[in-house]
């Protein structure tokens, strides 16, 4: 700590008083270890991050919809779970126009409305087909401008605070799309500009037209992030430190692989993603013997470090600073009771060795 830590911590304690962490090492004087922040009343402690450059601070967990909110999980539960995250601290909820076809961001909103609008951040996405017309579907400025609106009355909002692009949409010029994503922030309806699921090269364009005809920045990008898929390290990080472009990243838990409820020669448990025909295919990647073998090492890490698997993994992928927030989804409040613990986790150097051991397959004896 630099020598005025003191003096910035006792000026940080007057302002925020109980919000101030205090953090203590979990497994003290054992290996291996890893160190862990409350706040003044003993209770864990949300950690919030800025996304890239922008002043923008996000929940280092947030919640998501996908696949749960209007379609596998009831309203009353999602409700529940939404309020139950803002209870802990999650300021940041993500939802799209396309999951369960606008249901999501119905319920997001309605459980949404019983706090202050400025408390929370929300960010939804335009993309995928919404219809079965030749325009109810990518980047056009057609198809942005009406899903924005349409999205804004689902949620029941005037403004969302980030807006993705949810593909890259060959079939459209990236001016069209910039242009109207531009437009929707001058309006005040769009306060930030986000990509998912982009390539570094097809950022890099976007930045170069947004630069050229002096149109609002991408601030941040939305990729799949987790132990199990990690090809965001070699290009889209370095492109977002460079360019001050935040990550926030989806399916931290490899759709739930990296939890260690699915195992080696055993079928998918009742009511998981993987028992679900729909949901399955995105959970079939993960569920080789390979990558369930080191799900399960890496599980046995987190018992000796007295944390679940799930903490375990959202700490390893927080553990970049370029990540503001790790998605998560939730089907009851139990579930993100436990995952926003994972927030201020800090893991140590020898158990980030172990972890890339086990991940590079060297492996270790399941204890």
């Amino acid at each position: 700590m630099s020598g005025n830590g003191s003096s910035e911590r006792a000026v940080a304690e007057a302002v925020l008083g109980d919000a101030v962490p205090r953090c203590r090492t979990q497994n003290e004087g054992r290996m291996p270890s890893a160190e862990i922040c409350y706040n003044r009343r003993g209770g864990m402690s949300m950690q919030y991050r800025k996304i890239g450059k922008t002043g923008l601070r996000v929940s280092e967990i947030s919640l998501g919809s996908w696949l749960t909110y209007g379609r596998s999980v009831d309203r009353e539960t999602a409700i529940r779970t939404i309020h139950r995250a803002y209870e802990l601290g999650i300021n940041f909820f993500d939802t799209a126009n396309v999951y369960a076809r606008g249901e999501a961001e119905r319920v997001v909103g309605e459980a949404l409305r019983a706090f202050p609008r400025e408390s929370v951040v929300i960010a939804t996405k335009v993309f995928w087909p919404m219809g079965d017309g030749p325009n109810d579907r990518g980047l056009s400025r057609k198809h942005i401008m009406e899903q924005a609106h349409a999205s804004l009355k689902r949620l029941g909002v005037d403004y969302v605070d980030i807006y993705y692009a949810h593909r890259y949409d060959p079939e459209t010029p990236v001016e069209e799309t910039l242009r109207a994503f531009d437009d929707l922030v001058r309006q005040g309806k769009v306060l930030y500009v986000g990509v998912s699921e982009w390539t570094a090269a097809q950022i890099r364009e976007a930045l170069q037209v947004a630069d050229r005809y002096l149109l609002d920045r991408i601030v941040v990008n939305q990729p799949v992030y987790n132990m199990l898929n990690r090809y965001i390290e070699k290009e889209i990080i370095p492109l977002g430190e460079k360019e001050g472009i935040g990550q926030v990243v989806f399916s931290p838990l490899a759709q739930g692989v990296l939890t260690g409820k699915y195992k080696p020669g055993v079928p998918a448990p009742a009511g998981s993603r993987g028992a679900d025909p729909e949901a399955g295919a995105f959970v079939q990647r993960y569920l080789t013997d390979d990558q369930l073998k080191k799900a399960e090492q890496l599980a046995a890490l987190a018992r000796e470090l007295d944390l679940t698997p799930a903490q375990l993994a959202l700490a390893w992928v927080l553990r970049q600073p370029n990540v503001a927030s790790a998605i998560v989804g939730a089907t009851r409040p139990e579930q993100i009771e436990e995952n926003a613990k994972a927030s201020g986790v800090v893991l140590s150097a020898d158990v980030l060795e172990r972890i890339e051991a086990i991940l590079n397959g060297e492996g270790e004896t399941v204890r």
